[in-house]
């Protein structure tokens, strides 16, 4: 089959496997690390991710009313409902000490990313 359809068919299939590389490259290259939301503070209060790889931070909420993950320094916000677990992509980022924090809890709903 030589036809002009079945050739654009083959072109956007292969186009798509092309497409799909990265994002299957990333879903194993780029550690997850869990982060939980509970009583006002946040567990653990110290992440410790690698310098220059993309990562992920996956965020549950124990409590019984919402909390937010906010970091100022990383733009990244995200508030979450009880019992929601939520997922941020973080960018590669240089060595440093990244602080964030809870508004629902400002007192004590503190934590930072280390990069190293």
């Amino acid at each position: 089959m030589n036809t002009p359809c079945f050739r654009n068919y083959t072109a956007m299939a292969a186009l798509a496997a092309m497409l799909a590389l990265p994002v299957a490259a990333f879903a194993e290259d780029a550690p997850t690390f869990q982060l939980t939301a509970k009583n006002g503070r946040f567990y653990p209060e110290t992440i410790e991710a690698p310098t220059g790889k993309k990562f992920r931070i996956a965020i549950k909420n124990e409590g019984p009313g919402p909390e937010e993950f906010e970091s100022l320094e990383l733009r990244k916000e995200t508030v979450l409902a009880p019992g929601v677990t939520r997922t941020l992509v973080f960018a590669p980022m240089k060595p440093g000490t990244y602080k964030f924090f809870g508004e629902f809890h400002l007192d004590t709903a503190k934590g930072q990313i280390v990069v190293k």
